[in-house]
């Protein structure tokens, strides 16, 4: 599927996701451009946004519905290398992405000398290079104080941060070049819309980016 038929078949799946258009639209063209720029993409959330972060992160670095095989230029890398054939065949093209909330030794060195609300933020600041990195930031209620702390830090870097909250404004959104707002202000409906939106994003890119 190309990305536009991805996108129309996230509205037809949920319909209540069309007051979202406009925004999820928004995002992936951030992200596009993010991909396209060989930028990375950056991700946190707590609890089962911190989950989310994850599975982001893995639906980018591979395959996700496409098998993304390495170029044959990229194949030649590996062309003097013992096994090097056998190693280009399987791996593949991924879109540069890291999940903020793994890296658990800086995560609790920084908490534990410096300020627990600021162990995204500080990666964000360490990791943003270019002006196309992304920060996507997960957050329920989009309050909370580590993610927002992360928003502004990537505001102050100069890079894009993508929200995806409920539906209540949240100071996530003031800080957010793109805020998609579900529909919803319980929790667990909350996630259960985060999951099919990442997915078209994700998916939307890796159509744009590579073919069969």
């Amino acid at each position: 599927m190309t990305s536009t038929e991805i996108f129309n078949r996230l509205f037809t799946d949920y319909p209540a996701l069309n007051e979202c258009k406009t925004d999820i639209m928004t995002a992936f063209t951030l992200l596009s451009e993010c991909a396209k720029a060989d930028a990375k993409v950056l991700v946190c959330g707590n609890g089962g946004s911190a989950a989310d972060s994850e599975h982001i992160v893995g639906e980018l670095m591979k395959g996700f519905l496409l098998k993304r095989p390495l170029s044959d230029v990229q194949k030649k890398l590996f062309a003097d290398i013992d096994g090097g054939k056998e190693i280009a065949n399987k791996l593949q093209c991924g879109i540069k992405a890291i999940s903020l909330v793994s890296q658990s030794g800086v995560i609790s060195a920084f908490a534990n000398d410096i300020d627990a609300s600021l162990v995204f933020a500080q990666q964000v600041f360490a990791y943003a290079d270019k002006k196309e990195d992304v920060l996507i930031a997960l957050s329920t209620s989009g309050n909370s104080d580590n993610i927002v702390k992360a928003a502004k830090t990537a505001k102050a870097a100069r890079i894009k941060t993508v929200a995806i909250t409920g539906a209540n404004t949240s100071k996530l959104s003031a800080f957010a070049d793109c805020t998609i707002k579900l529909p919803s202000t319980q929790t667990y409906q909350i996630q259960e819309y985060t999951l099919p939106v990442y997915h078209a994003l994700c998916a939307m890119l890796e159509a744009d980016m590579f073919t069969e």
